[in-house]
């Protein structure tokens, strides 16, 4: 389908460091971040969507994977509205969704992944510190807790992690997450540029 989103998937374990990168690369013209969190946030309470979203997240209960999609669906087309987003011009960058593989089946026909940038790291313990040191710089004590991080980290084995298996071997692009983040911004932008470049217009500010 020539109308999806040409799309770069910033895919990893929580504290991979996925939201750190995707904020640098979005401030450069030609890209544009979105995270699952920004979705979220953009919720209007109000409207049919925002309803079905507050009745399961007031519930401590995972929202259906149908219900984020169109979420996600309705707040591209908002950006694209306000001229935040333009498909035309900016590869976007997705972080945090599709979280499920069933998320990934239902965007298949809006998205066209052409990378998906995988930051990960043969031993978890560096991102539970991470995580940790994040949790307490923010004053979330109950995230800082080694049970909740590892929790986390399971649920992401189980429902994220297969995700990839979704998408061919040859889009997957691995990155040593243990770094900082200006090594991993490196290596990520050596892998999204050329998608750039290659497929949208250049044009000068």
């Amino acid at each position: 389908m020539a109308d999806r989103y040409k799309s770069v998937l910033l895919f990893g374990a929580p504290g991979a460091g996925k939201g750190t990168q995707g904020k640098v690369i979005g401030a450069i013209p030609g890209f544009h971040h979105c995270a699952s969190g920004d979705i979220f946030r953009s919720v209007d309470a109000n409207t049919q969507l925002g309803k079905i979203f507050f009745e399961y997240s007031s519930r401590g209960e995972l929202v259906p994977d149908d219900v984020t999609v169109k979420m996600w669906r309705e707040t591209m087309e908002d950006r694209i509205k306000l001229g935040a987003y333009n498909p035309a011009r900016d590869l976007l960058l997705l972080d945090g969704i599709p979280r499920t593989v069933e998320q990934g089946q239902i965007m298949d026909a809006q998205i066209e992944v052409l990378r998906i940038v995988h930051l990960g790291c043969d031993d978890p313990q560096p991102l539970f510190e991470r995580l940790r040191l994040r949790a307490l710089k923010q004053g979330r004590q109950d995230d800082a807790d080694e049970k909740v991080i590892r929790n986390r980290w399971d649920v992401y084995e189980r429902e994220t992690a297969p995700v990839l298996a979704h998408y061919p071997d040859e889009l997957i692009a691995d990155i040593n997450a243990v770094g900082t983040p200006a090594q991993v911004l490196r290596a990520a932008l050596e892998i999204v540029e050329p998608i750039q470049t290659e497929n949208f217009v250049t044009f000068e500010d």
